[in-house]
């Protein structure tokens, strides 16, 4: 039997509240008993608990956990990539944040957070944004979806993955352009697909006629990742036919469509699909900042409720004052604006990019220089060239990008490099390639 409250705070010099506190807290762990009007009392069995558990055989540590089938999947890809914390150049995939209007970005968060209905905060999807979206694809892809075939989603690689769990079963063909977006291989390999690599042509994703139809074909026909080819109308009419509605669907990765500078975009592939089978993918991560994490997912109509119960059931879901935010910065003209500008300053970082690995490089490296996006692909001309040994030098000297070698899903038939030029300066996409020049020719590039 212990002290009473009021005797323990005197004996102790504490408040009598610490002391009550302090009993409570063992009484609920289980070491006292306390009751109105009597002093605690030590449990009966803590002895032996205690002994038990200093006399319990100390078991080992467990050095391999045991995980899921999803979760052993996932470990054996090299997805999502490991880079270096500090964003260096040439490293491809980002939008330059410093160019980004975020003071008007700013203000539209503002007004999003302030419009807030405590009588809706269960509407995942904001109708606002929806809307807003399918007027914008609509006018500007080609895309043709009414507002509540658009799920919201956190990123882009989200929405492959809400994919692959509402489409596959274990053991499911897909099919994935090689060399191609790492992450949609990793995302169907997880869901248990059997995912087979096709090859490129100069028009992007060849057919392959002689295979069963798959279950699933992810391809970017606006500008092929990484090699930024656009697929022609003729070779989606071909990608279309080899779909069979109902058992074949096809995911059209649109990451950077917005980006075009030599001629017109061409229409998204999903506004050729008369058949309900193209689910188109977009993110806003390329065309504003990776911080705004908001992709997007435009589903068949037969699909749209599914999706969004499984969206629901994953935790896939965008926030909601971000959502209201961007309604608002797309209705108000802002995104349209961005673009627009953004497309001006990433053409003259390209041509920059081109010019310069043309006057350092030209005896080691063929730029190929796309139409469109914010990243190229610089080949080797020696064939057997070992690009990945090439990229671990250059990102030890303070430049970074992706070998090409890397990007293939069966045995690389390519040596090369992937070099982003959007997010970079011309001052520092000059500075880069000197250091290039410096480590792939072992000559000291002069400034131009």
């Amino acid at each position: 039997m212990l002290p009473s409250s009021r005797s323990l705070s005197i004996e102790l010099d504490v408040s009598r509240n610490t002391v009550t506190h302090a009993y409570e807290q063992l009484a609920a762990e289980g070491y006292l008993h306390v009751a109105a009007r009597r002093r605690p009392v030590v449990t009966d069995d803590i002895e032996e608990r205690f002994v038990k558990a200093a006399l319990a055989p100390r078991r080992e540590a467990v050095r391999k956990p045991s995980l899921s089938p999803w979760a052993l999947r996932l470990t054996e890809t090299d997805w999502p990539l490991s880079y270096q914390a500090d964003f260096r150049p040439l490293r491809p995939g980002l939008a330059d944040a410093r160019e980004f209007p975020h003071q008007i970005w700013a203000r539209c968060m503002r007004r999003g957070a302030l419009r807030r209905r405590f009588n809706d905060q269960t509407v995942v999807n904001r109708p606002r944004l929806r809307q807003a979206l399918r007027d914008y694809l609509e006018v500007n892809r080609g895309v043709h979806a009414e507002a509540d075939q658009i799920l919201i989603l956190p990123t882009a690689q989200a929405a492959l993955t809400l994919i692959a769990a509402t489409t596959i079963v274990p053991g499911d063909a897909v099919w994935t352009e090689d060399p191609g977006y790492p992450g949609a291989a990793a995302a169907f390999r997880a869901a248990g697909a059997n995912v087979v690599g096709v090859r490129l042509d100069q028009w992007g994703m060849m057919r392959a006629r002689a295979a069963p139809a798959p279950k699933l074909i992810f391809t970017t026909p606006s500008h092929q990742h990484p090699t930024g080819r656009v697929m022609p109308v003729a070779r989606r009419t071909e990608l279309l036919a080899a779909a069979e509605p109902g058992k074949t669907w096809i995911v059209e990765d649109d990451y950077d469509g917005e980006f075009h500078y030599d001629s017109r975009p061409m229409p998204a592939l999903q506004g050729l699909d008369r058949e309900g089978r193209v689910l188109y993918v977009g993110t806003f991560a390329k065309a504003m900042t990776a911080d705004i994490r908001i992709g997007y997912l435009v589903v068949p109509p037969q699909l749209s409720q599914t999706m969004e119960t499984a969206q629901r059931q994953l935790g896939l879901i965008a926030s909601v004052h971000v959502q209201e935010a961007l309604s608002d910065f797309m209705s108000d003209g802002h995104f349209l604006a961005h673009i627009r500008r953004m497309r001006r300053i990433y053409r003259s970082r390209r041509d920059h990019l081109t010019a310069a690995l043309a006057g350092h490089l030209s005896e080691v490296l063929v730029a190929e220089v796309p139409p469109g996006g914010m990243q190229l692909i610089a080949r080797f001309k020696d064939s057997a060239a070992a690009d990945r040994d090439a990229v671990a030098r250059l990102v030890g000297a303070g430049v970074e990008m992706r070998a090409l070698s890397s990007l293939a899903l069966e045995r690389p038939r390519d040596s090369g490099l992937l070099l982003g030029f959007a997010a970079w300066r011309e001052s520092e996409i000059g500075a880069a390639v000197r250091i290039m020049a410096g480590c792939l020719t072992g000559k000291r590039a002069t400034r131009v």
